[in-house]
């Protein structure tokens, strides 16, 4: 069974490490020698995994917390390149033959996660099997989506990319409801608060979320969908495609 960190004060049995749609892709085989070794993290808002040019020790999967990457400019802005939860993985330039990464990892939906050691990972990937194919498909996807971020960026209003934000975080959680303050959002997205303010306050009086203190409720995800830019349903499409998150699928992707 996946042992849980000391430091935490939690049942493990309320949680599995099939929560996670990567871990639930992989054969059984994999998953009988992966997850024993796998430990139960608490995620808490705001918490950093890693800093820019740290060694990564360790990768994560999420279950229902949400992990933005962020590149971290010398004056100490940032702005979020992509969002992990429970369909991906925490970590990936370590398997990908670096030790370190030019991003920043930080939590910005509390929950839980999954953590395996770096070297234990590293050698099941060395094995060509079922984690080398899928991590490889994986990896696709996640620079489908920084590639598109930088695009959306650069070309869409503020309104636009905090309609692909919201949607991006929504797959990734169980509900509607995400806990996080407009100075965060803005962090994230590179923008003036001052901008979120204003596009949060369009959706909210629109009906389409109802945003207060903090906590953004999703009350018409339809309408959500027709406010966003491409950018959602570019990087939407391309993870269904490489990633038909079922170890009953096939590797070969069409």
């Amino acid at each position: 069974m996946p042992k849980l960190a000391s430091q935490q004060c939690v049942d493990p049995k309320l949680h599995k490490p099939t929560e996670n749609q990567l871990l639930k892709a992989l054969d059984a085989d994999v998953q009988e020698r992966l997850f024993p070794h796998l430990e139960l993290v608490k995620m808490p808002l705001g918490k950093a995994l890693y800093e820019s040019g740290d060694v990564l020790r360790h990768v994560y999967f999420p279950t229902d917390c949400i992990v933005s990457l962020l590149y971290v400019m010398e004056n100490g802005e940032s702005a979020e390149i992509s969002v992990v939860g429970h369909d991906g993985m925490i970590g990936v330039a370590l398997i990908m033959g670096g030790e370190s990464t030019t991003s920043r990892a930080i939590v910005q939906s509390s929950g839980f996660a999954y953590r395996l050691a770096g070297q234990r990972m590293k050698a099941e990937f060395s094995r060509h099997g079922d984690m080398l194919h899928l991590m490889l498909r994986y990896s696709q996807a996640l620079i489908t989506q920084m590639a598109q971020t930088a695009v959306c960026n650069r070309h869409h209003s503020i309104d636009q990319q905090l309609c692909r934000w919201l949607l991006l975080s929504l797959d990734r959680l169980k509900d509607n409801h995400l806990v996080m303050t407009q100075e965060l959002i803005a962090n994230m997205l590179g923008v003036r608060r001052e901008g979120v303010t204003e596009a949060a306050g369009r959706l909210n009086r629109q009906g389409v979320i109802d945003y207060s203190r903090g906590h953004i409720i999703v009350k018409d995800r339809a309408r959500l969908e027709q406010l966003s830019c491409e950018c959602y349903q570019v990087v939407k499409a391309e993870t269904d495609r490489l990633l038909p998150l079922s170890r009953h699928q096939p590797h070969s992707v069409s």
